[in-house]
């Protein structure tokens, strides 16, 4: 009998030249209360990937909406994991497990307090530093060696704020602007990665 998972992918893969050979995971929380808050940033970035490759991030599979694109030469799954935060891991394990994606092939998009708005660091591996979304992740593939996007979202005016307030919140206009503007970049920095231009992505983009 036929492996009903291959099957599966035969299926996915009709009118498609390429399989799906890599995840592309935005982090964020679902739910009309979180939109435009800092912990958002991972949806941002998928939606501006999915829009300079036409895709539409739309379907409910593995607990995310994902969309199927082609970046870069490469046929990725685009994935906005409706699992909450810190259960980003159970959704990308899901989807790594049926598309038999090792954690290499895995990047995320992802808030970071250390940057300020508009900055990016782009890293191959690394702990979670923290991240509730990364650390999930981490556990769930059982490995740190996934790529991450790590998006700048400024620190705490003042260090006694409560961590989860401040990435819950949204930002000023003029931090919003500077995200904007990292966002739309995004797109060619991904495709400069996944075409296998990694130097040249961290050089022009990574900050």
């Amino acid at each position: 009998m036929a492996d009903i998972f291959s099957l599966f992918r035969k299926i996915e893969g009709e009118g498609s030249a390429l399989p799906v050979s890599c995840l592309v995971v935005g982090l964020g929380n679902p739910g009309k209360e979180y939109e435009g808050t800092r912990h958002n940033v991972g949806f941002l970035a998928i939606d501006a990937i999915a829009a300079a490759s036409g895709a539409a991030v739309t379907r409910l599979r593995f607990r995310a909406l994902t969309g199927e694109a082609t970046v870069g030469g490469a046929r990725v799954l685009l994935m906005k994991p409706q699992t909450y935060m810190n259960l980003s891991g159970e959704a990308v394990a899901e989807a790594a497990r049926f598309y038999k994606i090792p954690p290499e092939r895995v990047i995320v998009f992802c808030d970071d307090i250390n940057f300020a708005p508009g900055k990016v660091r782009i890293r191959k591996k690394g702990s979670a530093g923290g991240h509730n979304g990364l650390k999930s992740i981490i556990a769930c593939l059982g490995s740190d060696a996934f790529v991450r996007f790590k998006m700048g979202v400024g620190e705490r005016r003042h260090p006694e704020e409560d961590l989860a307030d401040f990435v819950l919140g949204k930002f000023s206009k003029e931090d919003r602007a500077a995200v904007d503007a990292l966002t739309a970049t995004l797109p060619e920095a991904l495709s400069l990665w996944l075409s296998g231009k990694e130097a040249e992505a961290q050089n022009r983009f990574s900050k």
